[in-house]
């Protein structure tokens, strides 16, 4: 038998290459498809999760401030607590007046401001200091510092005819001065001063304050603030 000749081999590889080379544009063309088919990868990295803004703490406004009570007005009568004088105050519109008398030849009539809290300073023209404080509302509870003494007293809250008095008159080309303090009772202690020599008053009515000096007729008032 002959061996195929040289031609025949050639013949032979062409087509061979020739289908290979089908084989292979075939493989890519579905490749591609394949490759196009397939939908982008469209996932995209989600934005940070922002933090919800904390919750406002609500500022509680300050509570008001109690409104202040004026101290009531009153009258205040009582005595020292060694038993040798008598004191009067007249509490009105935040102010007081006091009456500190010995029933003979010391006294003193003193005048200041009142606290919301009660408490007091009250000075007379003589120099003479009354520091006080009102307790419960219905006594007030002091000193008295008059003339190089010093007297503690406690005065309680007295209904009319209780309280301070005062009458001042010229008698007789002399000018009179008369200071009271009607105590719970109808007790009374006064100093009737003539041109500046003092003693010891004589009564008032409690009811009209009338009161008889040196054969005339004079009315002692309550006296205020």
């Amino acid at each position: 038998m002959k061996r195929p000749g040289p031609l025949l081999n050639l013949l032979a590889g062409l087509l061979v290459g020739a289908f290979m080379l089908s084989l292979n544009t075939t493989a890519g063309t579905r490749s591609t498809s394949s490759s196009a088919a397939q939908p982008a990868d469209t996932t995209r990295e989600s934005p940070a999760a922002t933090a919800a803004p904390a919750p406002t703490q609500a500022t509680s406004s300050p509570s008001p401030s109690p409104s202040k009570i004026p101290v009531p007005d009153a009258r205040y009568t009582g005595r020292t607590d060694d038993d040798t004088s008598a004191v009067a105050l007249t509490l009105r519109d935040g102010r007081a007046l006091a009456y500190f008398c010995d029933g003979r030849a010391k006294e003193s009539w003193l005048r200041g401001p009142v606290d919301d809290d009660g408490t007091m300073r009250l000075t007379g023209k003589d120099g003479s200091v009354l520091n006080g404080a009102l307790k419960d509302g219905r006594r007030i509870r002091g000193t008295v510092d008059i003339g190089g003494g010093h007297h503690a007293f406690t005065a309680d809250q007295a209904e009319k005819p209780a309280g301070p008095y005062r009458a001042t008159a010229t008698v007789r080309d002399a000018r009179v001065d008369g200071g009271w303090i009607v105590l719970p009772g109808g007790w009374q202690v006064g100093v009737l001063t003539r041109d500046g020599e003092p003693a010891p008053a004589p009564r008032i009515d409690p009811e009209t304050g009338a009161v008889t000096v040196d054969g005339q007729r004079l009315t002692a008032r309550p006296a205020a603030p």
